[in-house]
């Protein structure tokens, strides 16, 4: 009685005494609320890598058996042609990922590290920082002779159409130097240079064996990024350029047999683009 009595003779103190509580309500929440957030940050599941991944690529590259958190994670890696396809190429060896938040000139941007011990140069990290509209990525700096990546060329099976009708073999080198890519809207921007090595390539549609050597590089410094295929060496010659857009990419190329090699290269020359003479025309875009 005397506690109500008192709470009447002041109605401020009531009042202020409600406005109290609501606001240590909100606190309350909203600390329950950041802490479920951080929570639910720090211990996602690399499931929800691996199905982001699968719909972003439309179910052409799959984290099978996704294990441990979107920060520290492995997964057995798969090319697929597609949803339902049961064509479909997996890596050697478990992928391993680790994931952590970094301060990038001056804003918020992610460090990659990729573990694989067969195929992927340790402790080599890539990172990609964003902003307004814009996001850049920087691959690690690595030499042909002791490249960033290097996975076996079988894997492009899994891909379907021409990849498994070819049945490539090799290795497939990964490789940059000071290569920073940009994208801002619809304007992309590359500085540096990445190439990509097919070596020691072959296809169960040739009779020669290895084909060749190829390099694809793709070149920054100009307006647009510039691509350039050249052959190392090997019987099948392959040749072109283009540009990278960030709408459309385009690039034409070339594939011809040494001399000596014509017949055995015949039927591959005709699936590799449309034939001209004894060149083989590659059209993109």
């Amino acid at each position: 009685m005397q506690s109500a009595f008192m709470l009447l003779a002041a109605p401020g103190k009531a009042v202020a005494l409600v406005r109290t509580d609501r606001g240590a309500m909100r606190w309350a929440l909203a600390g329950a609320v950041l802490g479920l957030l951080t929570a639910v940050v720090v211990w996602a599941p690399a499931a929800w890598l691996a199905k982001a991944v699968a719909s972003a690529t439309n179910e052409r590259l799959l984290l099978a058996d996704a294990r441990g958190s979107l920060w520290n994670g492995s997964a057995r890696v798969i090319l697929s042609p597609g949803e339902g396809s049961r064509d479909a190429s997996e890596l050697p060896q478990r992928l391993g990922w680790s994931l952590r938040p970094a301060w990038i000139d001056g804003g918020l941007a992610m460090r990659l590290t990729l573990d694989q011990s067969c195929c992927i140069k340790p402790g080599v990290p890539l990172t990609a920082s964003f902003g307004m509209d814009r996001v850049t990525v920087r691959l690690p700096d690595a030499t042909p002779e002791q490249p960033w990546i290097r996975w076996p060329a079988a894997w492009l099976a899994g891909l379907g159409t021409p990849w498994n009708t070819l049945a490539p073999d090799g290795v497939i080198a990964v490789s940059s130097q000071g290569f920073v890519f940009e994208g801002r809207g619809k304007t992309v921007k590359v500085n540096g240079m990445a190439q990509v090595e097919l070596r020691d390539f072959s296809s169960r549609l040739a009779q020669v064996t290895p084909l060749g050597s190829y390099r694809m590089g793709l070149v920054g410094g100009s307006e647009a990024p510039q691509l350039i295929l050249t052959t190392i060496q090997g019987p099948l010659q392959l040749s072109g350029q283009g540009s990278l857009g960030a709408t459309r990419t385009q690039f034409r190329g070339e594939a011809t047999a040494a001399p000596g090699s014509e017949a055995a290269l015949a039927n591959l020359l005709n699936i590799i683009g449309r034939r001209n003479g004894a060149r083989s025309i590659i059209s993109v875009g």
